[in-house]
């Protein structure tokens, strides 16, 4: 859902989707109603924008590719070995020691997380090529 900043003046933006439409007896009912506001600097003074979109906006025009299938796979595949990685106790030490060492390097990881991401990423896909 939005999330809005209220200020002395009242509300100062809202962000993110504030209406979606209801699903019942299989269809929908209502559209989606979105907000955005820009947080980058800019000298533009417009920084919200209002969207009104159909409720079947979202909804895949396409079938499924081979391409998109593999790489589903290879996350679904990674995430799990990341989460048994990242919990299991015997190579913990080892995987920590090898982040740290290599966290300040240019194009070194900063979250233990993205770290294990990018190995196990790489054995994966050393293994399917």
């Amino acid at each position: 859902m939005g999330k809005a900043k209220v200020g002395a003046g009242g509300i100062e933006y809202i962000q993110g989707a504030i209406k979606r439409p209801v699903k019942k007896d299989g269809h929908s009912h209502g559209n989606y109603v979105i907000m955005t506001h820009r947080e980058a600097p800019t000298q533009n003074p417009n920084c919200q924008r209002f969207y009104v979109k159909d409720s079947d906006a979202y909804k895949r025009t396409t079938p499924v590719t081979a391409d998109e299938l593999a790489v589903r796979n290879r996350f679904a595949t990674v995430a799990v070995q990341v989460n048994t990685r990242a919990h299991n106790m015997s190579t913990y030490p080892s995987d920590y020691a090898a982040f740290q060492a290599q966290i300040d390097q240019p194009g070194g990881k900063k979250t233990f997380k993205a770290y294990l991401w990018k190995v196990l990423g790489e054995v994966y896909d050393e293994n399917q090529g």
